[in-house]
């Protein structure tokens, strides 16, 4: 019996390490038979773990880095979604439909993720059908979030807007700083950055330049400090 109590306190543990909405959701049994099946392997940056169009072969558990998910159109123009962090489960959707995948995923610095294999999820899932409650959440969640970026991108009137949006977003898991603002690891290129938010180079060079000189943003090596996220959000209107 005491051997039963630590096994979910373990699997409590692993949960909360991974922070993934998925996860917090799913018993200890399930829990503990979906860490069965991780089996980590460390990446380094800007290495593409699939493409849009891809035949789908599993999902991808993020543990620790970050993912960029993008979709590209046939003229090679790219528009990033959105940052994947840990604990997001990555290739839900088309390893559920088993069409190709809808977006390119690629690291952005050196990661650890666990693939599994799109037979091992499903048969995961048929072990545990009352999973596919969570599953259908998450997937919920992923829709959300593709409409708030679409939101972003197609209804912000000013690339100021734009721009705040995105930062806000990205420093919203960040580390907070004394004077109720944040902290967050910031070294993508300019040009990168405009694939968030559908705008050239010279535009994010530009904008970041008057954010700095309104001291509403504050760069240190690869760190952004944003002093205040209201003063942000309030300059930008968004």
């Amino acid at each position: 019996m005491e051997s039963i109590y630590q096994d979910v306190k373990d699997c409590r543990s692993r949960q909360s390490q991974r922070g993934s909405a998925l996860h917090e959701r799913l018993s200890p049994a399930a829990l503990k038979d979906l860490i069965s099946m991780e089996f980590p392997h460390c990446y380094a940056a800007n290495v593409v773990l699939f493409s849009e169009r891809d035949e789908a072969q599993g999902v991808y558990v993020v543990l620790d880095g970050e993912v960029r998910l993008s979709m590209n159109s046939t003229d090679g123009k790219r528009l990033s979604l959105r940052i994947a962090k840990k604990g997001d489960i990555l290739g839900l959707s088309s390893t559920l439909s088993g069409n190709p995948y809808e977006v390119t995923a690629e690291t952005l610095y050196p990661a650890r993720i666990a693939p599994i294999t799109r037979r091992d999820f499903l048969n995961f899932l048929a072990r545990h059908p009352e999973v596919y409650q969570a599953v259908t959440e998450e997937l919920s969640r992923h829709v959300s979030m593709a409409f708030e970026q679409l939101r972003t991108v197609a209804l912000s009137s000013s690339a100021p807007e734009k721009l705040a949006r995105l930062l806000l977003e990205w420093s919203d898991s960040g580390q907070t700083t004394m004077e109720c603002g944040s902290k967050v690891r910031f070294s993508m290129t300019h040009e990168e950055i405009g694939q968030f938010i559908g705008a050239s180079r010279e535009t994010v060079t530009r904008t970041l330049s008057t954010f700095k000189t309104r001291r509403l943003v504050a760069f240190q090596g690869s760190m952004l400090t944003i002093p205040s996220r209201t003063a942000l959000a309030s300059y930008a209107g968004a």
